[in-house]
């Protein structure tokens, strides 16, 4: 199959679902530009802090969102399933569900005061809701922080060269944030300087590789850790809205550069467009939909919408762009990740895509892959600049969790010190990375992630209701992904039987019941809301 066949397609039906499906869903929330936001109402210069321009917040929050989901996903199951069911998803599950749940979370945490999803849920359902959510997305947050710190040190030791342009750049954005809050500079002069330093760290790491000898991945570890605790504590204006938007730029220029080198070159994918039903990691139906994740649908998204991104929107006129444009970018990422992969496969037919993922890792075949197909417009630096855009999604989603589970953990237990609030969170997450047991607890990360974004469907769907507006646009996605999502721990739960790993098969039957509780809290709210639609 030629490429183009498939990126044009997808690329039309991304722009009519972002114009006139993402319209659908914005009038269903009544937006207002004349209503003054949480960021302008509450601003408190260090968590509350308006925007300075609707591209900045974009791109923080593209960056924030993105991580590895979109690439490591759609990477996957294209090797299982094939390149059609993994496009197929990520197109219609981006148009239908991903966008819709993190524009509309966006908007329910913005008319409560910019607190998360979870909080909002003790208001719309119950104060037991809320807790069992806090407590099960807090869980969740410190195990992605592990993680990440675990995967951005072994970035670092693996691949020296994108250490300069990835920690180099938190100096630069402190100085563009300051010049741009502190000293008013223009944001077009701001976004210049900020480039030409961004290209010249990266320039520094392609000539000059950091080392740092001995006991690399606990030195790069520990020096995460510590960046994480003044990540979550600094004024967000100061970091990580400036951080995130000039990264976005990075991910953006490998955007172009992927799709237009697609474009140019029309690789040919030559592996079948399915290859099977049933794989080793399970049947198409619901595995598929579990593996792709952020490419098509995170709970994570709702987190970064209820958490950073509502405390920063200036106005609801850019909640649409935010919400659920940033989303739709990611479905292109995650398109250009199956279809740059999947190349690899034209160049080489005797390339067995199944077997080299599991000597290189998806990141590694997304490199790969990356380099093959843009070599045609940037030559050999096709794999310098994938590993180091994949590291800064890495970067970012690791300091916005921080900040999150912070958020959380303030709301689930009053705690006001957020020196403290975030050495809670960073001691159980360093203990993980360091010692490895996150590996452990990763294989359920998966089915957590997207039972979040069902729950928090499930608590907008009540909203709506509440609001006496139609909850199908909501209710519909949030069902699919609760029935698909128990389906794939009930797989799970069979298969840690089977290898008897007693650890995993409690966390699935855990979380099944935390799901179910949920559910039953929503079922009894949305039934009184018909019952009292029909009295009227």
């Amino acid at each position: 199959m030629n490429s183009i066949f498939i990126i044009i397609p997808a690329l039309f039906l991304f722009a009519l679902g972002y114009r006139f499906y993402g319209g659908v869903i914005e009038r269903l929330f009544g937006i207002d530009k004349n209503r003054p936001t949480p960021a302008k109402r509450l601003n408190d210069g260090i968590d509350y802090v308006p925007a300075k321009n609707s591209l900045v917040l974009f791109g923080h929050h593209f960056a924030s969102i993105a991580g590895a989901g979109p690439i490591i996903g759609p990477v996957i199951a294209l090797t299982l399933w094939g390149w059609l069911p993994a496009v197929l998803w990520v197109v219609l599950g981006t148009i239908f569900i991903g966008g819709v749940h993190d524009f509309s979370a966006l908007m329910v945490s913005v008319r409560h005061e910019g607190r998360s999803i979870a909080d909002v849920s003790e208001e719309i359902i119950s104060k037991r809701a809320r807790i069992i959510f806090s407590i099960f997305v807090l869980l969740a947050l410190i195990l992605v922080v592990a993680v990440f710190i675990y995967f951005c040190a072994k970035t670092f030791v693996d691949e020296p060269k994108v250490v300069s342009p990835s920690l180099g750049l938190i100096p630069v954005a402190m100085l563009i944030g300051f010049l741009i809050y502190k000293r008013n500079l223009n944001i077009v002069y701001a976004t210049g300087l900020g480039l030409v330093c961004l290209f010249c760290l990266m320039l520094l790491g392609e000539f000059a590789p950091i080392m740092i000898g001995a006991n690399a991945m606990l030195k790069w570890s520990l020096i995460l850790i510590v960046y994480c605790f003044f990540a979550s504590i600094m004024p967000v204006n100061i970091l990580l809205q400036p951080r995130d938007y000039l990264s976005s730029f990075l991910l953006f220029f490998t955007i172009l550069v992927g799709v237009s080198s697609i474009v140019i070159s029309q690789p040919v994918i030559a592996q079948s467009a399915v290859i099977a039903y049933n794989t080793s990691s399970g049947p198409m139906w619901p595995m598929l939909f579990v593996v792709v994740a952020c490419g098509a649908i995170s709970g994570f998204h709702s987190l970064i919408a209820g958490g950073t991104s509502s405390k920063q929107l200036s106005s609801e006129a850019h909640a649409k762009a935010i919400g659920y444009g940033a989303m739709v970018v990611e479905g292109v990422v995650a398109l250009m990740a199956v279809i740059v992969v999947g190349s690899l496969t034209g160049f080489d037919k005797t390339i067995n895509l199944a077997a080299l993922i599991k000597d290189i890792g998806p990141v590694g075949l997304f490199g790969k892959g990356f380099g093959a197909v843009s070599e045609v417009v940037v030559g050999r630096f096709g794999i310098f600049i994938a590993i180091t855009t994949l590291n800064a999604f890495i970067l970012t989603t690791l300091d916005t969790g921080t900040r999150i589970a912070r958020y959380i953990l303030e709301e689930l237990t009053s705690i006001k010190n957020k020196y403290l609030s975030t050495a809670i969170i960073l001691l159980p997450a360093s203990f993980l990375a360091l010692s490895g047991k996150w590996s452990k607890l990763w294989p359920a990360f998966g089915a957590s992630n997207q039972l979040v974004a069902a729950l928090t469907l499930l608590v907008i769907s009540c909203w709506l209701l509440a609001k006496g507006k139609p909850a199908r646009y909501v209710l519909i996605p949030a069902c699919l992904m609760l029935v698909t999502t128990i389906a794939a721990l009930i797989l799970g739960i069979i298969n840690y039987i089977r290898s008897a790993d007693y650890l995993l098969l409690v966390i699935s039957v855990f979380l099944i019941a935390l799901a179910l509780i949920l559910s039953f809290e929503s079922y009894k709210v949305i039934m009184k809301r018909k019952r009292i639609k029909c009295v009227n």
